[in-house]
């Protein structure tokens, strides 16, 4: 009666599992939408939309087939069968359901370092071979009952059989189709000198997305427990590796860069995730930490080697996160599996088993890898000869939103600051009430605020442009009121003096120019002497540091007010 309850309870969590795999589908999305530009969030949405959708049909049909259907040529490949539409009774749905969320992982892992320049027809057609075939014929290898399962090969939740599978796929597809336009300088030879960063648009919404994954990956690598210290263990070391890749990695950026590294660290934490997805059944405490230790570095090293040396464009990170740590991941078991482990059999090179272990292991990563390249490469071939992977130059400076999609903005009602920046005011909290004019020494003042001399004045109207910082509209405005300037336009800018910003690294990468916000606000004069709008403006904006802002002033010859017709002085009155 006990085995009878526990039975049912396990298959109750392994659908509750299937559920959490789901849910991560959201967070890929969250990653990638906010790894990436504005101007292509709709279509990633998409994408992460549809790859679910599009591999659930051709998985019905082809896909779960070939993965657990009967084994045939030798553990190659399971027979495909419609079992769903012919013996519905008897079909096997939870496996179904399970295996269906694993599959569509797979797919949408390749999404990220593809985006930004693929087309949508042509991202359906490859994420649909992806679920249909080369996915299913390589997990039945490993999970179905094929070759490399009969040989004792491990990979409990997929660290080869989904994550090295679409990171390689990643891989393959990026450097096929080439660079974002402007993300590398090239001399005359062709030979990149430079690496330009393209960093995310919305940095909060990539770390949404980093915890969702996370939380769904207890699902991801806990669902197939069969017992209850085996599901606790596993979801120790899900816990334990990706911690310590993320603090591992902050140390590491923080000494080579000489800031910590947000984005990297948020990817850090993936990267532990996927090394312990295969081992997290069968290691320990201390090999969990020493598997995540080799991720935080590994993730780094990634991005790198993909920015710097191979020279393939990957926006979210996916072949450092999902290629190089699928693999170390499988080989981490035939190093560290351990009888410790509740449920294990399995010992690893550490842990006095040989090399027996390690060298199945290595056996597998091969094997799939060479699958992989191999089918994915036709794929990718194919489908560039036919209707092309990539979009125009002008649909991928436009925004594949707007030209994939029709769709004007994925954020409808927000203004390209509020997207970009974010929280754009800054914090004033430790102003104590003294403005940084009246504070500063007579002599700073004396430099700073003074005008030269009176402005020549042909119509003795005159335009005023302040360029200022952001927070210091509010007192500008009052400032300006006081004065009797009452008629103004404002508008929300993004700047830069000959400073170029702030100096700042994105992923190890110096950015060229860093545009911060602010606020550009014109007025009209007459009555109003200009040089007393010019010293009311420099008073309120003064500072003493960079980004005080600047004012400009131009000669108005001409002024019409639209209401009544008058002109010049006469159509300023009620505006001063």
């Amino acid at each position: 009666m006990t085995d009878t309850v526990g039975t049912e309870v396990f298959g109750i969590w392994f659908l509750i599992g299937a559920a959490f795999v789901f849910f991560m589908q959201a967070g890929f999305a969250m990653v990638e939408t906010g790894f990436t530009r504005a101007k292509n969030a709709g279509n990633i949405i998409m994408k992460n939309l549809m790859d679910f959708c599009i591999g659930t049909i051709v998985f019905i049909f082809l896909g779960f087939g070939l993965l657990l259907g009967e084994d045939a040529l030798g553990g190659l490949v399971g027979v495909p069968t419609l079992g769903i539409f012919t013996d519905y009774a008897n079909f096997d749905w939870s496996n179904f359901v399970f295996n269906l969320v694993f599959c569509a992982t797979a797919a949408t892992i390749v999404s990220g370092a593809m985006a930004e320049r693929t087309k949508f027809l042509s991202y359906c057609i490859y994420s649909a071979m992806i679920s249909a075939v080369v996915y299913p014929i390589e997990a039945h290898w490993i999970w179905g009952g094929g070759w490399l399962s009969q040989l004792g090969f491990h990979d409990f939740a997929g660290s080869c059989a989904i994550h090295m599978v679409g990171g390689v796929t990643a891989f393959i597809g990026a450097a096929m189709e080439g660079a974002r336009i402007g993300k590398f300088s090239r001399d005359k030879n062709g030979k990149v000198t430079k690496v330009h960063a393209f960093p995310g648009h919305n940095l909060v919404i990539g770390a949404l997305g980093c915890f969702i994954l996370w939380f769904g990956w207890y699902g991801f690598n806990g669902a197939a427990a069969t017992t209850g210290p085996q599901l606790a263990s596993i979801f120790m070391t899900t816990t334990i590796a990706p911690a310590t890749a993320t603090v591992v990695c902050m140390i590491f950026t923080w000494l080579r860069y000489g800031k910590p590294d947000v984005s990297m660290c948020l990817n850090a934490s993936l990267a532990g995730l996927v090394a312990i997805t295969a081992p997290c059944d069968v290691t320990d405490g201390l090999g969990a930490l020493i598997i995540g230790a080799v991720a935080g570095v590994l993730v780094v090293f990634g991005v790198w080697f993909c920015d710097n040396v191979v020279h393939v464009d990957d926006p979210v990170g996916a072949v450092a996160v999902h290629c190089l740590n699928g693999i170390w991941g499988t080989i981490a078991v035939g190093l560290f599996a351990t009888t410790n482990a509740p449920e294990s059999t399995l010992k690893g090179l550490f842990y006095g088993g040989g090399f027996g272990l390690l060298g199945t292991q290595l056996l597998g990563v091969v094997t799939v890898l060479a699958w992989t390249v191999v089918t994915m490469t036709i794929i990718f071939k194919v489908i560039d000869m036919t209707i092309g992977l990539r979009v125009s130059e002008e649909e991928e400076i436009v925004g594949l939103d707007s030209k994939e999609h029709g769709l004007a903005s994925a954020y409808a009602g927000f203004s390209i600051m509020d997207i970009t920046e974010g929280a754009m005011n800054e914090n004033e909290n430790t102003d104590l009430g003294v403005a940084d004019y009246d504070a500063a020494s007579p002599i700073q003042r004396a430099a700073a605020v003074p005008v030269a001399g009176p402005v020549d004045a042909d119509t003795g109207m005159h335009k005023v442009v302040i360029i200022a910082k952001l927070s210091k509209y509010d007192r500008l405005k009052s400032a300006l009121n006081n004065l009797g300037v009452t008629g103004m336009t404002v508008t929300q800018v993004m700047g830069c003096g000959i400073q170029k910003g702030a100096g700042e690294k994105y992923r190890g990468v110096e950015m060229d120019v860093t545009v911060l916000p602010k606020v550009k606000v014109e007025v009209i004069v007459g009555n109003i002497p200009v040089e007393k709008v010019i010293e009311t403006a420099s008073k309120t904006l003064y500072t003493g540091h960079v980004g005080d802002g600047k004012i400009f002033v131009y000669n108005v010859q001409k002024v019409v007010k639209v209401r009544t017709g008058e002109e010049d002085l006469e159509a300023l009155k009620d505006v001063e």
